[in-house]
Parts: C-alpha cells; structure tokens; sequence
C-alpha cells in the first residue's frame, strides 16, 4: 500500500462514493462519509502529539492507553482493564510487562483476594500520565475554542462522542467515568 505523501488527496478516477461495481444509491450521505473522514484526520492528529512524547521512552499507543486508564483508576483490577481496553490478555500482559519493567506501573495484590493484580502507576507513571494528558486536552480546548463551544463537558460535542459508543458499553463507560477534574477513587 503507498503512502499518501502529498497534502491533499487526489480525487481522480472514481467519484468520491463510488468504487467499480458499486452504484450511487447504495452509498451512504456524502455529508456522513465527510465527518468519518474528519474524524480519522482528528484521531490522527489527536494521538500524534502524544505518540512523539511516547516514543521518547520506547513506547506507543498501547501503553498510552494502559498508563492513562490506571493512572485514572488507582487500584484497577488487570480484569477490568482487559474490559476496558477490549483487548487479549496476551496483548495487555506484553504490553503491562514492559510498563512494570520500566517503573511506569506497580502491581499488588489485593487486600481481600491475593489472586487479583491490583496496577498503579508509580511517580514516574503518573507524570507521564499527565504530561500525555496534558497534550491531548490542550488540543481538544484549542479545538473547542476554534468551534465556538467552550469546554463545557455537557456539551453537544460529549454528547455526541458519547453516543457513538455502543448502547451495551454505555453503562460501563458512564461508571468508569469520574467527575470532570478528579481521579476515580482507588479500587482498593
């Protein structure tokens, strides 16, 4: 597959919509291709700035997503955050590993049941925790600002990330989610 190395994406050839064997009616609004086009732009923008800072340490989006989901959630059991992430538990050992191995994460056992792992971040863990977080919100401010909005978190934009997530994960989410400025409470 090549890389698209110019600024702008050429439209030559089929009309956007349309592909060999495939007619226009069956093509969804043209102004819905527009927002998932703009939502792969602003994922990969949003994730670029935080990728470069993860790269300075030998790390990537993975580990991004696992520091950030326990630095959120002191305490959190390596089974929720299997259910979080939606990954395997081959993927997340690899990558929880390498974050225990580099002093980015601790794992304890629990009070009650010493078979549960128990993940914090460590010092080390939760400033880079921050600084990552401190990018992205940067962005999503600067970008809210941009549309006019505010960051006001009961907006019309989090209602609207909110319901893109699927109708069964919502309850999930919505108890996973703490108050706008605080940490979850510890899971101990």
């Amino acid at each position: 597959m090549a890389d698209v190395n110019s600024g702008l994406l050429s439209r030559h050839g089929a009309t956007a919509g349309q592909s060999a064997g495939r007619s226009p009616a069956a093509s969804p609004d043209p102004h819905l291709i527009t927002f998932v086009e703009l939502l792969f732009f602003a994922y990969r923008d949003f994730t670029g700035e935080a990728d470069a800072a993860l790269a300075e340490f030998g790390l990537g989006r993975a580990h991004h997503r696992v520091l950030h989901f326990v630095n959120r959630n002191p305490g959190l059991r390596v089974a929720d955050l299997l259910e979080i992430l939606k990954i395997t538990k081959q993927s997340l050992a690899r990558v929880l590993k390498q974050l225990v191995d580099q002093g980015w994460i601790v794992q304890r056992a629990g009070d009650r049941d010493r078979r549960q792992r128990l993940l914090y971040t460590t010092e080390k863990g939760a400033a880079l925790a921050c600084r990552l977080d401190t990018l992205q919100s940067k962005r999503v401010a600067q970008a809210l600002a941009k549309a006019g909005i505010g960051a006001h978190v009961d907006s019309i934009v989090a209602r609207f990330l909110f319901n893109m997530i699927s109708k069964e994960e919502r309850p999930q989410v919505t108890e996973l989610l703490p108050e706008p400025g605080t940490a979850a409470p510890d899971k101990t």
